[in-house]
């Protein structure tokens, strides 16, 4: 473990924490899905209450029909935490079975069924990076109170770095809330990891010209200094799905349905939440394919796998891609292949825990109170 320079908390870069996490053994690597379903089906009914099933709005039909929840991640986590199972199943990603931990209880325990289903924007900021860019960027601004805000899109400690410099946490609907705290309690925002929320939340509250970029990858960069001079630094990350959505996209999709209304992630590019019609969070935009009117079309600009979902859940709706598979498809969520959820269960059934989530107890104890500060707005 590494010694941050700014707070107490010790921690490490992700590729080392979970390196002790298992790979899917050969004998589960090529099962069919009939039998993989049968699998699955008969550990559940001897697992019983024991266990829950999360299933994110990403991931694929064969891990969400299994699932007793489906959401977005920290929908899901509230909902590990009311459930009474001993063990919780995240069909995720690391950050989401991490904080899951965070808001269960110490007797449940977090199992993550893949060990590369990992965020790539999560690791766009990694703690230790943020801490040495947070050195730098106090040293420049010394009278100025920057407050961090960070997306729940990240890793635990992360989340408790935060919550150790005066931040908080926050989601995709209630960003524009965190920076209103933040800026009741001081000068600028820190921002990070996604750079696309952070900028469409500026232009929600009028503040796009007080916007500068912090990018950690570039040692010829912008100086700590003029950073420090915005208002909003943005950190230099973003999510690989929904930054490859373009305004060709939208132009497209309504040249082909001249009916076509289009809902986009507000972590997509700025252009691109501009010319849609509807920007918002996965609830959201199930939410708003749930109220369409029958034949009503919504063009949905988010990972390939939630329009799936809403095409079978809504047929009375013409939902569509915003682009093709291509375009949409979450490469990490992926990693949660259906055989892994097979192996983790069955593992349980035989009385092994495999790929368990822990987060340490003081990163724990730090990321909670970035949590309950969210909530406070």
């Amino acid at each position: 473990m590494v010694k941050m320079e700014t707070t107490a908390l010790d921690t490490d870069l992700s590729l080392f924490k979970y390196d002790s996490l298992e790979q899917l053994p050969p004998r589960y690597r090529d099962l069919e899905e009939d039998e993989r379903t049968r699998r699955i089906e008969t550990t559940l009914e001897e697992l019983g209450d024991d266990v829950v099933i999360l299933g994110h709005n990403y991931q694929r039909r064969e891990i969400v029909e299994h699932a007793d929840f489906v959401g977005d991640s920290y929908q899901l986590s509230k909902e590990a935490a009311n459930a009474d199972a001993e063990y919780v199943i995240f069909g995720g990603v690391t950050f989401m079975a991490e904080s899951a931990d965070i808001i269960t209880d110490d007797e449940q325990t977090v199992i993550l069924p893949s060990m590369e289903a990992s965020c790539p924007m999560a690791g766009m900021a990694e703690a230790l990076q943020v801490d040495a860019a947070w050195a730098e960027i106090t040293a420049a601004a010394p009278e100025e109170n920057i407050i961090p805000i960070t997306y729940m899109n990240s890793y635990a400690d992360l989340k408790a770095f935060c919550a150790s410099q005066g931040g908080l946490v926050c989601t995709s609907s209630n960003a524009h809330k965190a920076f209103e705290y933040a800026f009741e309690r001081g000068d600028k925002v820190l921002f990070l990891p996604d750079k696309h929320l952070g900028e469409n939340t500026a232009y929600r509250l009028g503040m796009e010209a007080d916007i500068a970029e912090w990018d950690p990858w570039d040692p010829e960069g912008k100086d700590a200094a003029d950073v420090a001079e915005s208002d909003i630094i943005l950190w230099d990350g973003y999510c690989q799905v929904h930054e490859r959505f373009r305004v060709d996209h939208v132009e497209q999709i309504r040249a082909e349905h001249e009916d076509a209304k289009v809902i986009v992630h507000p972590e997509c590019r700025r252009e691109v939440v501009e010319a849609a019609d509807k920007a918002g969070s996965t609830a959201t935009i199930c939410e708003t394919v749930e109220t369409a009117d029958p034949g009503d079309t919504w063009a949905i600009g988010t990972e390939i796998h939630l329009t799936e979902h809403l095409q079978r859940w809504h047929p009375e709706v013409n939902v569509l891609p915003l682009c093709g598979d291509a375009c949409m498809d979450c490469n990490a969520m992926r990693q949660i292949d259906p055989n892994y959820l097979t192996w983790v269960l069955e593992e349980l059934v035989a009385g092994r825990e495999r790929n368990v989530i822990e987060v340490a107890p003081e990163e724990k104890e730090l990321a909670t109170v970035a949590l309950e500060r969210m909530l406070e707005i």
